[in-house]
């Protein structure tokens, strides 16, 4: 698997560097945005682990235009405190981050973790999930809503695949970042950033939710509509 790595600290990326390689995993890297952008294209990665204050083209532009073209996960590296960054990243669809000091072995975990679950055994073969006009392929890691695929990130899907598999059940957000992300530990704003990206897709009207609903003080449920 390939991981670019894009941090314009010379000593951050040669420390990712060299735990990812330890890992077994192939690394290109980049020292800004600009340079990030021409390494996708030369060579789409299986990940990118991208520090968000960039020189040039942030680390959020850079998300963002990777997001218009491509579904590759994304692994966010944000300074402590940096609450609004992060989770203007994750609403941009980055699917993890860790926050700046950090341990790189920790960091190899949540890549190994993130590409994991978007790593598809071609052994096994599921059936496709159907509610209504909503069809959830976990064989082909393809959503459609009315005939048209949805554009979803690793984690957007991971956690629709989850919530329609499992309907009429209420899990905390604590239960679905373990569940879905595989933590014990974490930021929870991630499942909500997550959850209202996903009702953007997915609902006809976001703000008022019918299939993945609010349960007040606990959490949320999937609630088919193909029953209805």
């Amino acid at each position: 698997m390939r991981v670019l790595v894009v941090d314009d600290d010379v000593t951050v990326r040669d420390v990712v560097c060299r735990y990812l390689e330890k890992a077994g995993y192939e690394v290109a890297v980049a020292g800004t945005g600009e340079q990030a952008l021409a390494a996708f294209a030369r060579r789409p990665p299986d990940l990118v682990v991208l520090d968000l204050m960039l020189p040039g083209i942030t680390g959020l532009e850079v998300c963002r235009r990777l997001r218009r073209t491509s579904a590759v996960p994304v692994v966010m590296l944000t300074a402590l405190g940096e609450e609004e960054h992060r989770i203007a990243g994750l609403e941009l669809g980055a699917d993890d981050y860790v926050a700046k000091p950090f341990s790189p072995r920790e960091l190899v975990l949540r890549v190994a973790s993130v590409l994991r679950r978007v790593k598809v055994a071609p052994a096994v073969s599921t059936a496709p999930v159907t509610d209504g006009d909503l069809e959830v392929d976990p064989g082909a890691r393809k959503a459609a809503l009315r005939g048209t695929e949805l554009a979803l990130t690793g984690r957007e899907f991971d956690l629709l695949l989850f919530l329609v598999t499992h309907p009429g059940t209420v899990f905390t957000r604590e239960q679905l970042l373990e569940r879905v992300w595989g933590w014990n530990f974490g930021d929870q704003s991630t499942v909500t950033v997550h959850v209202r990206r996903l009702r953007e897709k997915v609902e006809r009207d976001p703000a008022k939710p019918e299939r993945i609903a609010t349960v007040w003080g606990v959490g949320y449920r999937y609630d088919p509509r193909g029953s209805r």
